[in-house]
């Protein structure tokens, strides 16, 4: 996980804590060297790797046991962080490693979006999930939102026209890949709709495809997971940084779900 300044740090705990839980082996959190000092007061088994910029992380991630990277939440503190955004993601994109990309490292291609998807399709079919809610999925996906039509048609358009899985998130979460196949969750409560359920989910996605799981499914059952923590908790309440401690009973308890 790649993480914000030492002013926006809790987005990166939320997606490493997510994706810790769910199983991946070993998370680390990237940044600079401020930011891993707020890191490091609230982690223990979460690694901290210092970086200064784009190149750090194309080493870090040549290692190919580091198969999968989370980046966008809370990565840009300003519109002025675009372009080191956009930095990151190519890198990111260019490695052999399976890639998540939310909030922040969406919007910052709103009026690039051509480049994203020419980095998406340089990978070969590489896994790549974009995780955008309905908000960026317009700036992102402006010719896909004016067209309107349903949230399943609007999905899979974002998903053919970017090569990536999309999952575009909502009361119903849609997930499509860019052949057309398709899936929708409808589990998820209202009380998910809380500031850092998103970095919980990127974290899940991200955790499940560092396990080996492909996009679209890996997508799906973290959406599922996501959900059913929700429930599991039970109604009003619930803050961000309960559901990663909920996913273990979510997964020891699927059968009753």
């Amino acid at each position: 996980m790649i993480s914000g300044d030492q002013w926006h740090t809790g987005a990166a705990r939320l997606v490493a804590r997510a994706a810790l839980r769910v199983g991946a082996g070993l998370v680390t959190l990237a940044g600079d060297r401020p930011a891993l000092a707020i890191h490091g007061a609230h982690v223990t088994a979460i690694m901290l790797l210092p970086v200064a910029g784009p190149k750090d992380i194309e080493h870090f991630l040549a290692d190919k046991r580091h198969n999968a990277v989370v980046l966008g939440p809370a990565l840009a503190s300003g519109p002025e962080d675009g372009k080191k955004v956009r930095q990151l993601v190519q890198t990111a994109l260019a490695s052999p490693a399976a890639v998540v990309l939310d909030a922040d490292a969406l919007v910052a291609f709103e009026h690039e979006r051509d480049t994203l998807f020419d980095f998406i399709a340089a990978r070969n079919g590489r896994p790549v999930v974009l995780t955008p809610h309905e908000g960026e999925f317009a700036r992102l996906f402006a010719d896909a939102h004016a067209e309107g039509g349903s949230k399943l048609a609007r999905t899979r358009a974002a998903a053919r026209r970017s090569g990536a899985v999309v999952l575009l998130k909502g009361p119903d979460t849609v997930i499509a890949e860019p052949g057309g196949m398709a899936l929708i969750n409808v589990n998820g409560p209202p009380e998910l709709a809380t500031a850092g359920s998103g970095d919980v989910l990127a974290g899940l996605i991200g955790g499940l495809l560092a396990q080996g799981m492909d996009a679209l499914e890996g997508a799906a059952a973290a959406a599922w997971i996501h959900g059913a923590a929700a429930n599991l908790f039970g109604g009003p309440g619930l803050i961000a940084e309960d559901l990663p401690e909920l996913v273990p009973d979510v997964l020891s308890r699927t059968g009753e779900l």
